[in-house]
């Protein structure tokens, strides 16, 4: 699917030179970051959930034997 990314001229150099400095495209480094950022946020929900379940383990059980 296509999509317009608007920056800013300061994001647009700063995503040009980190791009030319992994070798890579503005599109290949954009399409990086984005998939490092969804990664990121699902790590750390999986994260928070495990502790919940953890730290309520005793709770959750009362309740689903209630």
């Amino acid at each position: 699917m296509a999509m317009t990314l608007r920056l800013t001229e300061d994001q647009t150099a700063r995503l040009r030179e980190a791009a030319a400095r992994e070798g890579l495209s503005m599109q290949a480094a954009a399409v990086k970051a984005v998939e490092e950022y969804v990664d990121r946020r699902a790590a750390r929900r999986a994260a928070l959930l495990a502790q919940i379940l953890d730290e309520d383990a005793g709770v959750l059980k009362r309740l689903a034997d209630a």
